[in-house]
């Protein structure tokens, strides 16, 4: 962890949007606390509308530690919840946190090291997924492996330290974000990745360092995963409709990989139903991403054999439900980009 002079640390304010995470807030609000910054240090909670305890323990939390402040956020939706914890906050310097994260040792004061070093108007590292349970260790591995998710910067431990596209969470100045309005709200997800569209756009650094980490916890059920992926999905191609631009090929692989499974599946049944021997070929595609899972369920290192067994389903299911939800897009009264 880096040393500082505790007279000269920056104060900074932890803002964390927080729906239905009972059982991880605590954990992830203790990590902050753990992290023992020398300078002054807040965490604002942005509290949407849960289904489960979540409000009571940030109450609780609350009262426990001076250091918590709890605000309400009425819609939920993670950009609002960022935007009103940012505007309660007191100090210049923004650690954005989740409460399915809990930070390393030293994240907050790489993070100011980093960021005094480099003069980023964003800094952040490393996504490392870790699970508990056979399921979400093998949820895990597919975050962590070019395999799963592709070769974003944050999810690859060999990534270099530099200036990057867009980061994971990110420290911020204040007042770069003022300048570019904000996180966008009416953007569900893929708020980040705008938001850092935004400051380069403005001539601002996203800076990339593997130093600071964060340990994320995955999904813990096929029905959770699914649908997490599945509304990825959905806003990257909204992304992708505002910003055309950003169709690159690592966005364009998972909708692709859906069309030519189910355009080969059908081709495939409808020989063996009509007896032409040349739609059968069509078997030949989901029979090749059949062999891709089962190459990257070998090559996938450190895993144990409970995890290994559900890789290739978790893969499928992260893969096919984010293609699925690109191709299917938005609904028409979500599509909203308030006139840009």
């Amino acid at each position: 962890m880096p040393t500082a002079d505790t007279s000269a640390a920056p104060a900074v304010s932890v803002v964390m949007p927080v729906l239905n995470e009972e059982r991880y807030l605590a954990e992830a609000v203790e990590h902050v606390l753990a992290q023992r910054y020398p300078g002054e240090l807040e965490i604002v909670m942005a509290i949407g509308p849960s289904k489960d305890l979540t409000h009571e323990v940030a109450e609780r939390l609350a009262t426990e530690h001076p250091e918590v402040t709890v605000v309400d956020n009425p819609t939920g939706k993670t950009p609002a919840g960022l935007n009103l914890a940012i505007a309660a906050a007191r100090h210049d310097i923004i650690v954005r946190v989740d409460a399915h994260g809990d930070l390393t040792p030293g994240y907050i004061a790489t993070a100011v090291e980093t960021m005094n070093r480099t003069g980023a108007a964003n800094v952040g590292g490393l996504m490392d997924a870790r699970g508990r349970t056979p399921f979400e260790r093998a949820v895990a591995a597919a975050y962590n492996s070019p395999y799963g998710l592709g070769s974003s910067t944050f999810h690859l431990a060999r990534s270099p330290e530099g200036p990057a596209d867009t980061v994971f969470l990110g420290t911020f100045r204040r007042d770069a974000l003022r300048r570019v309005g904000g996180f966008d709200e009416t953007l569900f997800r893929a708020q980040d990745w705008d938001l850092n569209r935004r400051l380069r756009e403005a001539g601002e650094t996203v800076w990339f360092t593997p130093a600071m980490k964060v340990t994320y916890r995955p999904r813990s059920t096929v029905k959770a995963l699914a649908t997490q992926f599945f509304a990825t999905g959905q806003w990257r191609r909204e992304v992708v409709r505002r910003n055309p631009e950003t169709a690159s090929l690592r966005y364009l692989v998972p909708p692709a990989t859906v069309a030519g499974l189910a355009a080969g599946t059908v081709a495939g049944v409808a020989g063996l139903a009509s007896g032409r021997r040349w739609l059968r070929l069509g078997f030949a595609a989901p029979a090749a991403y059949a062999a891709f899972l089962a190459v990257a369920t070998a090559r996938m290192p450190k895993l144990d054999p409970q995890a290994r067994l559900r890789l290739p389903g978790v893969l499928a299911v992260m893969q096919l439900t984010w293609g699925a939800g690109f191709l299917r897009g938005l609904p028409a009264g979500l599509r909203r980009d308030q006139g840009r």
